[in-house]
């Protein structure tokens, strides 16, 4: 499936599990982000998957989901915490409207209910673009389709709603559960992606975008950029202030106000 020994065991396991668990009520099982786009780092990156169901899980189900993902990171513990997904029906992707009920989320290791924000569009483009059906019909054929627009105004609307408020909450990158370094890393390849976006059409992965940035920008972005690209689980990234200004400087640049 992947060029990953380890990945490729993980993603049996996650399909296997699943279908043993769900049977008929598993529609479909996708592969999305770096690793069916380019630029997938196994020192950094998330193994990303989308799971499509015909209903929502019972509680039961659930618990069996949990203990299904807890195997699977004691059986190959380097991706216990980055294996990223969600469950979702197929009445939420009924449509390209971004859904308003919660989903069953996966990160860090735990399951959460989370409502989509502004990635929804980003999602769907990405996998009508890249995704790799592990199981299931192609994702042109399960899921809505969506245009380069519709991204870069989800894109705009994503600094609106997630990124411009952190500008004054001096706990931005700072939140229980998760590594401060790996937010202000992913924020900064994230703005790359959101600059390159607004000036190209399809899927980058964040290698493709931030060196863009970087010949294009150079000064006084580029050794920010670079940090972000090294980056690793484990490591030092910049201060939170040095990541706060290159948001500021991504709104800027696609036309929108930050005071």
């Amino acid at each position: 499936m992947t060029p990953y020994d380890d990945v490729n065991a993980v993603l049996t396991l996650l399909s296997d599990g699943m279908t043993a668990l769900l049977g008929k009520q598993l529609l479909g099982l996708y592969l999305t982000g770096s690793l069916t786009y380019g630029g997938f780092d196994p020192g950094s990156s998330d193994i990303d998957f989308l799971a499509v169901l015909s209903k929502v899980l019972s509680s039961e189900q659930l618990q069996a989901i949990t203990a299904m993902h807890e195997r699977i990171g004691k059986r190959v513990p380097r991706w216990a915490k980055r294996l990223e997904g969600s469950y979702i029906t197929q009445e939420m992707i009924a449509t390209k409207v971004r859904p308003g009920q919660a989903r069953p989320y996966v990160n860090g290791g735990e399951i959460h209910h989370y409502r989509y924000g502004n990635e929804w569009t980003v999602n769907l483009y990405a996998l009508q673009e890249c995704g790799v059906a592990l199981i299931g019909p192609e994702p042109s054929v399960m899921f809505p389709q969506v245009g380069i627009e519709d991204v870069r105004a989800a894109s705009k609307h994503d600094l609106i709603d997630e990124w411009l408020p952190k500008l004054d909450d001096p706990e931005a990158f700072h939140r229980a559960g998760y590594d401060s370094d790996h937010l202000r890393a992913y924020a900064v390849l994230t703005m790359c992606r959101i600059l390159h976006r607004a000036k190209h059409d399809g899927i980058a992965s964040k290698r493709v975008a931030s060196r863009w940035v970087k010949e294009t920008y150079g000064k006084p972005w580029r050794i920010l950029v670079e940090q972000a690209e090294s980056w690793r689980h484990g490591e030092t990234m910049a201060t939170d202030q040095g990541v706060k200004d290159f948001i500021a400087f991504t709104a800027r640049e696609i036309g929108m106000a930050t005071n």
